[in-house]
């Protein structure tokens, strides 16, 4: 089959057996804890992630039957619990409510089964050229035409039929790539459509786009926020002449699951899923004041090495939960619709 001759051709084959983190990807040699958490769990981390998903399972119910009814009831509680951290047992599943993708599976019965199968793309070849860059690391990515590579084929295929507009852009494969670590090839698709369709939150398929209209839309309010909330670094940036599209623009394209600590990433989707896109600009703001003294302090070719220094350093286990909770209260969704309604009433 000629489809699976240019995946042979193009990719490459499975590394070396290697130890693996408790995510799925391959240690770095001479690293203790690549992941940034702790090699052991105490008792008491044990314990209270048991007391968490018993109280988790009690909100959502046997395959999500009484979710919507207990966030009506309690819509705070289930907000702070979320922010605190959705246990990974119950990540996919939950994702799957708090995104809408659940309703939309059981409504579009055979519809992703078909796209697969009987339908063609025009972005199959750019598809195929750019699957083993997607978590290139992670063991269920890594095996040249396996079930990993195969399904984020499927999906971005997929996809690229059900929204001819939109197409295959590079960078939904991390999207997608994500996704599929946490649920089925079929699930993962229905939340990417319900991101990108805006099945709970506002359509994010201005991310992908000709022109990638939304992106940058969404820098020039980053712009200004950095400016409002940090204008000694924003200054800085000015006198350096260094806009957002430099070093932001990965972070809302992919929503932070490109070259990010991954149990981080797990927690910013988390909360971005239930809360909606301003989450990727409070977690931007938040990073940049976390690196914020060094960065004032560089020029522009030290600037990119100190912003890479300051993600690497969210990745200890100690200081990643005060940049989850910071973040949540610096930049609400009135600010960034406010910004929102400035844009339009310029267009």
């Amino acid at each position: 089959m000629d489809k699976k001759k240019a995946i042979d051709d193009t990719e490459p084959g499975p590394a070396p057996s290697r130890a693996v983190d408790r995510f799925g990807f391959i240690k770095p040699e001479q690293s203790g804890s690549p992941d940034g958490l702790p090699k052991g769990r105490s008792i008491h981390d044990r314990e209270r992630e048991e007391r968490s998903i018993r109280k988790w399972r009690k909100m959502i119910g046997v395959g999500g039957n009484d979710w919507k009814h207990y966030v009506r009831r309690n819509p705070h509680v289930v907000k702070r619990r979320i922010r605190k951290g959705i246990p990974d047992c119950l990540r996919g599943l939950v994702w799957q409510l708090i995104s809408g993708s659940r309703d939309l599976l059981l409504m579009n019965p055979g519809v992703y089964e078909t796209l697969v199968i009987y339908e063609t793309s025009a972005s199959e070849l750019e598809i195929i050229r750019d699957i083993s860059r997607t978590f290139p690391s992670h063991i269920f990515f890594q095996q040249r035409h396996g079930p990993g590579q195969r399904s984020l084929y499927n999906i971005l295929k997929a996809y690229s039929v059900y929204d001819r507009d939109v197409g295959y852009v590079q960078g939904m494969g991390f999207l997608a790539g994500l996704l599929l670590l946490y649920m089925s090839e079929e699930d993962a698709f229905w939340l990417l459509v319900a991101l990108l369709k805006g099945a709970v939150h506002a359509p994010m398929e201005g991310l992908y786009q000709p022109g990638l209209p939304l992106v940058q839309q969404y820098l020039s309010q980053f712009e200004k926020l950095v400016m409002e909330h940090m204008p000694k670094l924003g200054q800085h940036f000015v006198e350096e002449m260094i806009n957002p599209s430099m070093y932001a623009s990965q972070w809302f394209i992919t929503v932070f699951s490109y070259s990010f600590p991954f149990h981080l990433t797990l927690r910013v989707w988390d909360v971005f899923l239930y809360e909606g896109i301003k989450v990727v600009f409070q977690v931007g703001l938040a990073l940049l004041r976390f690196c914020h003294d060094d960065l004032v302090s560089n020029r522009l070719e030290e600037l990119q090495k100190e912003y890479q220094k300051g993600a690497e350093g969210t990745s200890s286990s100690k200081r990643h939960q005060p940049l989850i909770s910071k973040t949540m209260s610096r930049v609400g969704s009135r600010v960034i619709s406010n910004l929102t309604s400035d844009k339009k009433s310029q267009t």
